[in-house]
């Protein structure tokens, strides 16, 4: 008996479902984005939810690890400071100064199943964050991902892991399916306005989003040229989410700074390949299989 409970504890605390189908990669292609529902079993959320609680409260609030600009501070990444620091708490880079966090991040598991839906064949991290939508916390407007990143690549794109249940009164992530096919690489912004992307793109301002309501474990994928947007917290509670972008292996340096270092965006010039291990390490690759 307690051979077979002992079993079951470590099943369930290594279950991660990391199996990618060939369905799952169609839809993700067709979509722009897949919801991975009981991404983690029930040990391993809290796991996840107690190491990067305990790494952000390391960081005591500075928003990247080589800076002391706080969150909720201008980065000038994000034009309105003041409303974007109530949409949600951003730590960035947790995995820089965490190695329980490290160790999450780093996983070749992820890495070959975000191989696998981009259909690439190495995978190296932009960057992750925390993202903790406060009570009351502002709603996230329409928007892209890859256009604010150092590197241009059409297939880079995101994990986005509840750490708690995701609904509608707590602010979850919508997406607008197939816009991945028509968006491009220039960047439109982000405002505080719900509705300023269709400036650029007004063929899509009548189309309807598609809303991840997931339980606490559950995760999306999602390409960096899908338009996607998440509502507002209206709940007393904070609404905590984990998200690392990831980079195609062999992307090459654009110019723009967006998370990178002073130092390290110093020694840059636009066409470098991005393969700094210390900044953007190789989490899977082909060949390792």
């Amino acid at each position: 008996f307690f051979f077979l409970f002992f079993c079951k504890i470590i099943f369930n605390f290594f279950y991660m479902k990391t199996t990618i189908s060939k369905d799952q990669i169609n839809s993700y292609h067709k979509n722009g984005f897949l919801i991975v529902e009981d991404f983690l079993s029930t040990e391993e959320t809290l796991n996840w939810k107690d190491t990067i609680d305990a790494a952000i409260v390391k960081r005591k609030g500075r928003k990247f690890p080589h800076s002391e600009i706080k969150t909720g501070q201008s980065d000038g990444i994000n034009k309105d400071a003041e409303y974007f620091g109530k949409v949600f708490n951003q730590i960035i880079n947790l995995w820089m100064t965490d190695k329980g966090v490290k160790d999450l991040m780093l996983d070749k598991r992820i890495g070959k199943m975000v191989a696998d839906l981009a259909q690439i064949d190495g995978v190296r991290i932009w960057h992750d964050q925390s993202l903790v939508k406060q009570p009351w916390g502002n709603p996230t407007a329409w928007h892209l991902d890859t256009p604010f990143w150092s590197f241009e690549h059409r297939e880079a794109l995101s994990i986005w892991v509840a750490l708690e249940d995701v609904t509608l009164q707590n602010g979850c992530m919508y997406f607008m399916p197939g816009t991945h096919k028509h968006t491009d690489l220039s960047e439109p912004g982000i405002s505080a306005n719900m509705g300023d992307i269709f400036s650029t793109y007004p063929q899509f301002e009548t189309m309807n989003p598609a809303p991840a309501v997931i339980k606490a474990g559950s995760c999306t994928f999602h390409n960096g040229l899908t338009i996607h947007a998440a509502g507002v917290n209206m709940t007393p509670y904070p609404r905590k989410a984990m998200t690392c972008a990831f980079m195609p292996d062999g992307a090459i340096f654009n110019g723009k700074q967006n998370v990178l270092s002073d130092e390290y965006f110093k020694k840059l010039k636009i066409g470098d390949v991005l393969n700094f291990e210390d900044q953007n390490p190789l989490i899977y690759h082909k060949d390792w299989n």
